[in-house]
């Protein structure tokens, strides 16, 4: 884990330890700030949270509780501006 400080002062070595495939942890006033990691490795991260993730009107209708929603009720209506 780096420092923010240490991190800007030694940024060669963040990106090269995370490029050989250890995310590195960085800190802001001793707190977790952000992960450097490989750009393949993140790349793959945000395929597959792509991948696991449904449409909105999906995620509504999985939605908990007593709502009698059905998909053929899910239709576009005109609206007045």
């Amino acid at each position: 884990m780096w420092t923010l400080q240490d991190a800007k002062n030694r940024f060669s070595r963040v990106v090269d330890d995370a490029m050989s495939g250890t995310p590195q942890r960085v800190t802001r006033r001793g707190k977790p700030a952000v992960v450097v990691v490989e750009a393949r490795q993140y790349d793959l991260l945000v395929e597959q949270a792509r991948a696991g993730r449904g449409s909105f009107a999906e995620h509504l209708l999985a939605f908990p509780g007593d709502l009698p929603l059905d998909r053929a009720d899910l239709r576009p209506r005109e609206v007045d501006l």
